[in-house]
């Protein structure tokens, strides 16, 4: 799918130039973005910092005077910052990643947090390639729904080798539904007759990133919102397997293939071991919370950049194009993640 308009002739010639340009123009303007979202966040709190984030890069596409400089000039280090500063990202949030406190919720919850993350996973990526949605947006919308929204996509699509496009396009319908949710959900506690611990299981394990859990969570008191961010983390926890099960499909279907380098794509990318190493790092209890808040707020930092980096490359007028077709995988999934995880919470309780 081509969001982004491809010059001819003549004009490819001078695209070719851009491309090879210096990064430094669209690094900055991410870093723009990446601060625009932060000032937009903390004078609305009810708006994710990731959410404006990739707004800011959507709106940065379509504004006159800048979009010119978007698929231009910038262009290079806008894709330079959805790749490489979603990798460190990723690395750091493992450092969120409280793995003794996961274990403490048990082995039942753990087992329905697997069986959660697999059914979304593999549901929604059943029901995309059945509606058609064109290249790899079904597998990157299944990682989003799946385990952790924007961050997931953004890891999963640097094994799978997808176009910045489906990127772009899948954090676009993935953070929309995970900000609806936090209207939505509380809505549903009384109706479903959820205690306030049990609302906070649900929305962890069912809603995408992390800011929309707690934001979800957070209204039915502190014990639901404990909750919510223990389920949560033990979603995120299943981010590394579920790379290094795509890496090993990539692998699989390019097998004897090497990379424009000469070598052989890793059978794990170095983020996801950077990933599991800072996991493991946060286990030892050897950093301090000041530490560990500063790799909170550098994390935010780096995924909000690229997530600006990301929404730049979206083209609207393409993606209406299979907008119904988006707009019905994500109320799909949405269905199929909230009943799941709601018949889980129930089993465990």
């Amino acid at each position: 799918m081509a969001l982004l308009h491809r010059p001819q002739g003549a004009a490819a010639v001078r695209h070719v130039s851009r491309e090879t340009s210096t990064p430094w123009s669209g690094l900055a303007m991410a870093a723009g973005g990446a601060l625009t979202a932060w000032c937009i966040h903390r004078l609305v709190p009810a708006v994710p910092l990731l959410t404006a984030s990739v707004v800011l890069g959507i709106a940065a596409a379509h504004l006159p005077g800048l979009r010119t400089i978007v698929r231009g000039s910038a262009r290079p280090g806008l894709s330079l910052a959805g790749r490489r500063l979603m990798r460190m990202g990723i690395v750091l949030l493992g450092l969120g990643l409280g793995l003794d406190q996961v274990l403490r919720l048990g082995w039942a919850t753990v087992a329905m947090v697997v069986a959660v993350v697999a059914a979304t996973f593999l549901g929604t990526l059943w029901l995309g390639r059945r509606l058609g949605l064109p290249g790899d947006q079904p597998l990157l919308i299944a990682t989003g729904y799946s385990i952790c929204g924007a961050s997931a996509i953004g890891a999963v699509s640097q094994v799978s080798g997808s176009d910045e496009e489906d990127v772009a396009a899948s954090v676009a319908l993935v953070t929309l539904c995970g900000t609806l949710a936090i209207a939505v959900l509380p809505l549903l506690q009384d109706p479903l007759a959820l205690s306030d611990p049990a609302f906070g299981r649900w929305v962890g394990a069912g809603v995408h990133d992390v800011g929309q859990v707690v934001a979800t969570a957070q209204t039915a008191g502190p014990d639901a919102l404990g909750e919510a961010v223990l389920v949560k983390l033990m979603r995120v926890a299943l981010l590394a397997p579920l790379v290094a099960a795509v890496a090993f499909s990539v692998r699989a279907r390019r097998r004897g293939v090497r990379t424009a380098s000469g070598r052989r794509p890793a059978p794990v990318p170095l983020f996801v071991a950077g990933f599991l190493a800072a996991a493991a790092l946060r286990a030892t209890g050897v950093l301090p919370d000041v530490a560990l808040e500063w790799a909170h707020t550098a994390q935010e930092a780096l995924l909000a950049a690229a997530l600006f980096g990301l929404g730049s490359a979206v083209h609207l007028p393409t993606l209406a194009r299979t907008g119904g077709r988006a707009a019905a995988l994500g109320l799909g999934a949405w269905v199929v993640v909230a009943g799941v995880s709601y018949a889980g919470v129930m089993l465990t309780v």
